[in-house]
């Protein structure tokens, strides 16, 4: 099997505006302001749809169907032991145009209770551009203990100053990356562009949705009442001691994990820094190029390498070599023993 260089894949009329970052990052993509979010190597739908988000590949099948047809070249024998036929993990480019509404990603159980998905939604960020400023703000966990009632007054009322009040207020950089576990409360900046690597499904519970003309308040709760969604969200103070396990700044060295070892249960990502020549082991990974040119090698071919380029590799390619001058996030399904 081989890798395969993968084309923009920007669901149409998301409900913020955004993506100029993907076709900044790229050098493609599509032009329309409601498409902020690239799936790459997706095998997940958007909520509520059948196909949309489902990554097409070169020969008409999608992602999917290819993966289930042949699970174990695709995964590897340990991976469909330990999750079957699922890749385990959906990475996208993201760029936000506007400030991005605070909500919540609910955790495995809930879903599996009241969304009948057997999977909630952890996800990390891995901050590649902010845009004119050399920084960019995010906002991530309540920095107090919030009330219940207090949550529900402001779903209520619409109260995004109160809201975004209550939130760690957070500036990044390129470089950084943030891991931010089901559940927890958050919105992102204008002007950012992230890779971002979640748990294989689109489910959010949105707090904040009156200043966005294509959300309403059913679609904000997943059509669910209103207690019963708003009980995802866990109202205990994220401490600066959990918020600096959680954020982490760039760090140096040719082969650097970007995530705490907690993520491992949901999906790994790393980034290298190839000058010269480089060998990643046998696996399913997303690899995203950020910056720099090279070529990846594998024992049947290769593929050229270029900023914003997008790759899916199958375990069956076996080992692969990046070769150039390049700087490439790799993105990986849950570790199996974790």
């Amino acid at each position: 099997m081989n890798p395969i260089r993968l084309r923009p894949n920007q669901p149409a009329d998301r409900p913020y505006r955004g993506g100029a970052g993907i076709v900044a990052l790229r050098g493609e993509g599509s032009l329309d302001r409601h498409t902020p979010e690239d799936f790459v190597a997706s095998t997940t739908t958007c909520h509520g749809t059948d196909t949309i988000g489902l990554t097409v590949l070169p020969d008409g099948r999608t992602l999917r169907d290819a993966v289930q047809a042949e699970p174990v070249a695709w995964l590897g024998a340990e991976h469909v032991e330990r999750f079957g036929a699922d890749t385990g993990v959906l990475v996208k480019l993201l760029h936000t145009g506007e400030r991005l509404f605070n909500h919540v990603h609910p955790d495995g159980a809930f879903a599996q209770r009241h969304l009948d998905s057997s999977r909630g939604k952890t996800e990390a960020w891995l901050i590649a551009d902010t845009g004119d400023s050399p920084t960019g703000t995010v906002w991530l966990g309540w920095r107090r203990d919030v009330g219940q009632d207090e949550l529900a007054d402001w779903f209520e009322r619409q109260d995004v100053t109160a809201q975004l009040d209550a939130l760690h207020e957070i500036t990044v950089q390129a470089g950084d990356s943030l891991y931010v576990p089901a559940g927890t409360p958050h919105s992102i900046g204008e002007g950012i562009t992230i890779v971002e690597v979640q748990e294989p499904t689109d489910l959010s519970i949105i707090l904040e949705y009156a200043p966005f003309p294509a959300l309403s308040r059913e679609t904000a709760l997943l059509g669910l009442d209103v207690n019963t969604a708003l009980a995802a969200v866990p109202t205990g103070a994220v401490t600066s001691e959990r918020l600096a396990e959680l954020h982490r700044r760039p760090s140096q060295g040719a082969r650097v994990s970007l995530l705490p070892p907690e993520a491992d249960g949901f999906f790994r990502a790393e980034r290298l820094t190839v000058a010269g020549s480089a060998t990643i082991e046998p696996g399913f990974a997303v690899l995203v190029v950020l910056e720099g040119t090279g070529r990846l090698r594998w024992g049947a071919g290769e593929l050229e390498l270029t900023r914003g380029t997008t790759i899916v590799t199958p375990h069956g390619a076996g080992a692969l070599d990046i070769e150039g001058d390049v700087r490439v996030i790799r993105c990986a399904p849950p570790l199996p023993s974790a």
